[in-house]
């Protein structure tokens, strides 16, 4: 579409629509109704959290032979780990706090203690009176020879960093304190804080499916002609409306959204433009070809979606047959990776296949697929980078264990012969793997949102 048009049609959108609104009627928000009040959310990932103490942490540690688990933060310099066991009324460590995971053995449960001043929550007890023993840290040498664990692990990793919380000066003071006989039974706990973090409960996978609904429902609601004036909506704008409507719903993004345009002009698609600051021609018109990546957090879980939608030209009535065609190649390409899902396999591996099965069927693939649950880039197997196609080290070298959740981001790039260049397919969506096979949380997207603005 040339300058003149986009210009003539700009003038002419002004006559007949309004300016681009945001008309939600609180008594109708159907997303709105969805989402739990503020003290019920408390309870329940109160609730989770107990619930993963019981099912998911022991046998994490059983399987890495670690029988104690310290994990020590200091207020506002919050252990990622910590951040994940605190009771959902405590937003951050208090003072220093210190928390220590205990298996008695025996198939008896898990104990959780507090080497702090308060109870943390209902499952860490506290373990230290500041006045009997005011130095805190001989409180916790005294306990550890209470409980004379046989391997001790912290939260240091050189390559995981949501597994490497403890900072230098708590590890010298804890290192300091303890007595001799157990400073060699002190470990790296990095693969247990890897699975804490990794592994999702069977009772969050009941819930997990309603927090990608919610997101998918926010995408279209962005995506819709009540939302996108074409001519005088820019893809800002969208952006924007993202952001307020989280807050409006009560939610938070872990980060801020990006909206995109391809279109039929004579600028290549650059990856890396397309997830940077906004564009000089962000303008969005009839035939734009949209993307969104968008993510919220709900629960203390995440979402990491990227969608397309197409925008009708005048008088159009369906998307383009040749961008439907674009996004079943984008499908196959998510087929391909989720069938390479075993147990055991590690990231590089399923990489490699992936790559090899889509060259083999005529599809250019880019794969940087990523573990997601308590963060959005979570811990786990790295399924590829965008500038790291061959593999990536270390942490692509992790497996594949069952009860994990991934998004399945990646991108198929084609020649559309109707624009004379190459697009990308950009997809990405929440995925758990139960040990058996990879589906979806909630369904993905396989057809295009189309924005009908004439209507």
């Amino acid at each position: 579409m040339s300058t003149i048009t986009r210009t003539f049609f700009y003038f002419i959108s002004i006559f007949i629509f309004n300016s681009c609104q945001n008309p939600i009627n609180n008594n109708t928000d159907k997303i709105k109704n969805e989402i739990l009040p503020m003290r019920e959310r408390a309870v329940l990932r109160n609730k989770l959290l107990k619930d993963r103490f019981k099912t998911v942490l022991p046998e994490i540690m059983k399987r890495n032979n670690i029988d104690m688990w310290i994990i020590i933060a200091r207020e506002y310099n919050e252990d990622p780990v910590i951040r994940t066991m605190l009771p959902s009324t405590w937003l951050n460590a208090r003072r220093r706090t210190i928390l220590v995971i205990y298996d008695p053995g025996n198939k008896k449960p898990l104990e959780g203690y507090a080497i702090a001043r308060y109870d943390v929550g209902d499952i860490f007890i506290k373990s230290w009176d500041p006045e009997k023993q005011p130095n805190q840290y001989e409180a916790l040498a005294n306990f550890i020879t209470q409980k004379n664990p046989n391997k001790i692990g912290i939260n240091k990793s050189k390559y995981f960093a949501q597994a490497d919380g403890l900072t230098a000066i708590e590890n010298d003071l804890f290192l300091k304190s303890l007595p001799n006989q157990y400073k060699n039974k002190v470990v790296s706990a990095e693969q247990v804080a890897i699975g804490w973090l990794e592994t999702r409960s069977d009772l969050e996978m009941e819930i997990y499916p309603k927090i990608c609904k919610i997101a998918h429902d926010i995408i279209k609601e962005g995506f819709s002609a009540e939302n996108i004036k074409p001519g005088i909506t820019t893809t800002d704008d969208i952006v924007w409306w993202y952001r307020e409507r989280i807050r409006d719903l009560k939610l938070v993004t872990w980060f801020h959204p990006t909206v995109d345009i391809q279109r039929n002009d004579t600028q290549n698609f650059d990856f890396l433009s397309s997830f940077s600051k906004s564009k000089p021609d962000n303008l969005i018109v009839p035939g734009d070809l949209l993307h969104v990546d968008f993510g919220i957090t709900y629960l203390g879980l995440n979402t990491d979606t990227q969608q397309h939608a197409y925008v009708f030209m005048p008088n159009e009535s369906k998307t383009p047959e040749y961008l439907n065609t674009a996004l079943k190649t984008g499908n196959r390409l998510q087929d391909i990776l989720t069938d390479q899902f075993e147990t055991g396999k590690t990231g590089n591996e399923m990489l490699r296949a992936t790559i090899n099965k889509a060259k083999s069927e005529g599809i250019n693939p880019q794969i940087y697929t990523h573990p997601i649950g308590y963060y959005g880039h979570g811990s786990g197997p790295t399924i590829g980078m965008w500038d790291k196609q061959n593999g990536v080290p270390v942490n692509g070298d992790y497996p594949l264990y069952p009860n994990t959740a991934y998004s399945i981001e990646l991108n198929a790039k084609m020649f559309i012969n109707e624009w004379n260049k190459e697009i990308a397919i950009m997809l990405e969506e929440d995925a758990f793997f139960d040990g058996n096979e990879c589906k979806y949380i909630d369904p993905r997207q396989t057809q295009m949102i189309e924005i009908d603005w004439e209507k």
